[in-house]
């Protein structure tokens, strides 16, 4: 059996190895998230992965309902990470109904049964 290829591939491999990377258009210099083959700004197959700082800002939030036996009510965020790309994610470590559009938050990967997932973080000082 062949390892899976391609760019999301190679993401979740890296996720799954604890890094958060994102690309970058050595083209036009955007940010690009989610990964892809080519720049979705300029058209440029010239990307490159780096690390982000992984700072960013809840641009929006829900929260799921779900039974207790089910894990419990869980948000469901998009964040604005600093480099200009937008994310959907969820922020942990905060009731799900306490998160806030505009709260500053910080990523980190958690890895659970091999599996690699970018969650964030609230950082103090709350919003922008």
């Amino acid at each position: 059996m062949t390892e899976p290829q391609g760019v999301q591939a190679f993401h979740q491999l890296e996720l799954d190895a604890g890094r958060f990377l994102i690309q970058r258009c050595m083209a036009c210099a955007k940010h690009v998230y989610f990964p892809r083959e080519s720049c979705p700004h300029c058209g440029s197959a010239a990307l490159e992965w780096s690390a982000p700082a992984g700072t960013g800002t809840v641009y929006a939030v829900t929260t799921v309902r779900r039974k207790p036996a089910e894990g419990g009510d869980i948000n469901v965020s998009l964040i604005d990470l600093d480099e200009g790309v937008r994310m959907m994610s969820r922020v942990d470590n905060l009731a799900p109904d306490t998160v806030k559009i505009g709260q500053r938050v910080k990523a980190r990967v958690q890895v659970k049964d091999g599996r690699g997932l970018v969650l964030f973080d609230p950082l103090e000082g709350g919003a922008a």
